[in-house]
């Protein structure tokens, strides 16, 4: 198995071709004022021993440095054992508001980035647990199945965006809904359910679904982002506001985060309400819950024990420079004999 550290590092090969181009450039250059200065004849007789090949394999050599030196930042592992590694956590299942009073600013940069923030943060201090994410606004869309892949839920998470879903509203109801279908054991009792929303234009029967949930041992605990003053739902283009969402009678729209009833459905369920303005406190609020509740262990999973293998990369690239240094650019006996360029014939 092979595995790559800093991948940002490859940017340095670029220096390959810059030192090909300025090789070629300096050879055009030299053709060029040796011609003002001399016949070929003449200056063939004045500097015999300049080779042109062990010019070209100076810079190969070089260039062939510097490729080490490259993949030695990159710091490629290789995977040399398997291990059998058995976790522990909970099933922590995300339900992301994406509805357009989602686009609010009332909390900066607007309330859909916030609560992508906050997500983002909470998946950044688990160890070992289970993480799935749901999209809904009219209606509810499985965005993530349950996973121990946090680097996939962070990318699933950023492409989120208000026009993934045509219906409007707040469907929390079927958030909770299609979140009981998350969890894949039906005697697990460490599952949670995660909803970040404004609370605004909720629709259905989410406090009973919630109590229905809570039946089967799921806690919901939801966080509220927004203000309780509201703000108006911008319109852009380009990043750059146009207008403000309005109603049938002209009047611009002002959205409210709507506590109440993110409080009523976290009750329910056994759960918690927290506002979600502060970022820092709903992380340690959701890590202490996390750290009280019992851990399930998932299935066992084979990791490989990767070593480093940097060090024979910069080994070459020193042994290549070193090359470069003691190698002349004039030619040598056998290179006379090769013949390479047919000198003897000019």
């Amino acid at each position: 198995m092979f595995r790559i550290d800093e991948k940002i590092w490859f940017w340095t090969l670029l220096i390959i071709p810059i030192i090909m181009l300025l090789f070629v450039f300096l050879q055009v250059w030299r053709q060029s004022a040796q011609k003002k200065f001399a016949e070929r004849r003449l200056l063939e007789k004045l500097s015999p021993n300049q080779s042109l090949f062990k010019g070209l394999l100076k810079v190969l050599v070089l260039c062939a440095a510097f490729g080490c030196l490259s993949l030695a930042l990159v710091n490629p592992k290789i995977g040399t054992k398997l291990e059998t590694v058995r976790s522990q956590g909970v099933d922590i299942v995300f339900a992301v508001d994406v509805s357009k009073s989602m686009l609010a600013e009332d909390i900066a940069p607007n309330r859909l980035e916030k609560s992508k923030q906050l997500v983002t943060q909470i998946i950044n201090n688990l160890a070992s647990d289970r993480v799935g994410i749901i999209a809904y606004a009219g209606k509810a869309f499985p965005q993530l199945p349950i996973t121990t892949d946090y680097a996939s839920a962070k990318m699933f998470l950023q492409n989120m965006n208000t026009d993934m879903l045509s219906s409007q509203g707040t469907a929390i109801h079927e958030a909770i809904q299609l979140a009981m279908t998350y969890y894949d054991d039906e005697e697990q009792t460490n599952r949670i359910l995660i909803i970040i929303s404004d609370g605004e234009d909720h629709e259905g029967d989410a406090i009973e679904i919630a109590e229905e949930a809570s039946d089967e041992g799921i806690r919901i605990f939801t966080i509220g982002v927004g203000d309780t003053k509201g703000g108006p739902i911008p319109i852009k283009r380009n990043g750059v506001i146009l207008n403000y969402k309005k109603d049938n009678r002209g009047e611009t729209v002002i959205t409210k985060l709507d506590e109440s009833t993110l409080k009523q459905i976290a009750n329910e369920a056994n759960g918690t309400y927290i506002n979600g303005r502060n970022t820092s406190e709903v992380v340690d609020t959701i890590k202490d819950i996390l750290e009280k509740m019992d851990k399930k262990e998932f299935e066992s999973k084979q990791i490989a024990d990767f070593k480093d293998q940097f060090q024979w990369f910069l080994g070459l690239a020193i042994l290549f420079l070193f090359i470069d240094i003691f190698l002349l650019e004039r030619k040598t006996e056998w290179l006379k004999k090769l013949n390479l360029f047919n000198e003897a014939n000019i």
